[in-house]
């Protein structure tokens, strides 16, 4: 499905840094998301990129792959948990716990974005899931990896300076 407008004003990050394209899957019971990353040159720190086509040709940046952790997480915590960030809920990554780049992101082909939370713990109005990511290319897995997550609630009343 293409990406509800609401879904993106709700983003912590512009327009821009979302990237994806596509939410190409919601699975509830088995706590799931995919989504679409398309890729070109022209991807950040990708366009930045001094290529060489046989020492260090043009691909997807490792560095931006983590970035889309976060970005497919708050696909998870919208689509799934229903946080809003409308509603004060706001969500950091905490830990890799283990992460893998199994081979470069070529340019072309788009990503497949998978987010699956293995475990989600609320503890005193935080909640901490942990995700497992797979991302693939034509089939193929180019990174996938284990994180942790802390997501808590700020109200406007407790955002507020002290003494006002």
């Amino acid at each position: 499905m293409p990406l509800d407008p609401a879904f993106i004003a709700d983003c912590p990050y512009l327009p821009e840094a979302i990237l994806i394209d596509e939410i190409v899957s919601i699975d509830r019971d088995t706590s799931t998301v995919v989504a679409r990353l398309p890729t070109s040159a022209d991807l950040p720190l990708t366009r930045d990129q001094r290529a060489h086509p046989v020492r260090h040709p043009r691909h997807v940046s490792g560095g931006l792959m983590v970035h889309m952790t976060g970005i497919v997480g708050f696909v998870h915590a919208y689509y799934v948990l229903d946080l809003r960030h409308q509603d004060g809920w706001i969500g950091y990554g905490t830990h890799i716990h283990a992460g893998r780049f199994r081979r470069m992101g070529a340019i072309g082909a788009p990503v497949m974005l998978s987010c699956q939370a293995l475990q989600v713990r609320r503890i005193r109005g935080v909640i901490v899931p942990r995700y497992q990511f797979r991302f693939t290319q034509d089939g193929d897995t180019i990174y996938e990896a284990e994180h942790s997550a802390v997501f808590t609630r700020v109200t406007e009343e407790a955002a507020a300076p002290s003494g006002a």
